[in-house]
């Protein structure tokens, strides 16, 4: 307290200068019209800006919690999209009698490692066992097919990426249905090959490549990209077909593993025509 004392004393004109600055510049802003709106003008900028500084701050930490909604947003939707459904009639002699059940549901899940530059690429999501995720459950993101789940543990789950050269999907071409395979010969972590479409079919550049929905891991639909060059090779006997994919895998953050509800049913039944067979 005696050294704030002491020191008040020895700046004590400073401290008055300050003081009568304050008192003038008051007296000025509320008697002159100009420089009350000068000052209010003025005041209101500064205000703003830290305003803004303040809110961008605090939606940049806030992006986390955003994108988190965002997927869950997502996910809810694509359950509630009609390749989602598995429609059957109740009534064969009535159209409109139908009932839709549920045949897919989707897990939201964060990719916690990644690879593209391998030869077989693989990527490791923070969900397991423990949220229902098991071997074999397809794997897609906000712009397509990602992947196949392969390896599962209690909290986590190994994904076969699509860049693998074991991986194989069925796809078809959006605008005719025609069916085909995707692989991937390991060159360009933005391409993937589709094989077995005929010559006969007519292709353009950028035609939409998705999902057939003819195995019981990815919903039919779902994007996987366009088509970017086409060729017949010399001793083929169907195009090969380069396409451009929707998803960036070099970027991948949020992803949802699908559950196919009926799977077990339909493999069952499967395998009993093939034991018969």
């Amino acid at each position: 307290m005696r050294n704030l004392i002491n020191f008040i004393t020895r700046h004590y004109f400073f401290f008055l200068f300050a003081l009568l600055q304050v008192v003038a510049i008051t007296l000025i802003v509320q008697n002159n019209t100009y420089h009350r709106s000068f000052f209010i003008n003025s005041s209101n900028f500064i205000a703003g800006n830290i305003y803004r500084m303040q809110s961008g701050i605090t939606q940049y930490f806030s992006l986390k919690s955003f994108n988190e909604q965002l997927v869950e947003e997502n996910t809810r939707l694509r359950s509630q999209i009609p390749g989602s459904y598995l429609t059957t009639d109740q009534n064969i002699f009535t159209f409109r009698d139908t009932l839709h059940q549920k045949q897919f549901r989707y897990i939201n899940a964060r990719v916690i490692n990644n690879s593209v530059r391998n030869r077989n690429n693989h990527m490791t999501i923070n969900k397991g066992r423990l949220h229902g995720i098991r071997p074999d459950m397809g794997v897609i993101g906000s712009n397509g097919v990602i992947g196949i789940v392969k390896d599962v543990s209690g909290n986590f789950s190994s994904v076969i990426s699509l860049l693998h050269s074991d991986m194989q999907i069925s796809a078809k071409i959006q605008k005719n249905n025609h069916l085909g395979t995707i692989l991937w010969e390991g060159f360009d972590h933005r391409k993937v090959t589709m094989l077995y479409i005929p010559p006969h079919v007519e292709l353009e550049k950028g035609d939409t490549i998705i999902t057939s929905g003819f195995s019981q891991i990815f919903p039919e639909g779902i994007t996987i990209g366009v088509i970017d060059e086409f060729e017949v090779r010399r001793g083929d006997n169907f195009y090969t077909i380069d396409v451009q994919l929707f998803a960036d895998f070099n970027k991948l953050e949020y992803v949802q593993v699908v559950q196919n509800i009926f799977r077990d049913e339909i493999d069952g039944l499967e395998a009993l025509n093939g034991a018969r067979n």
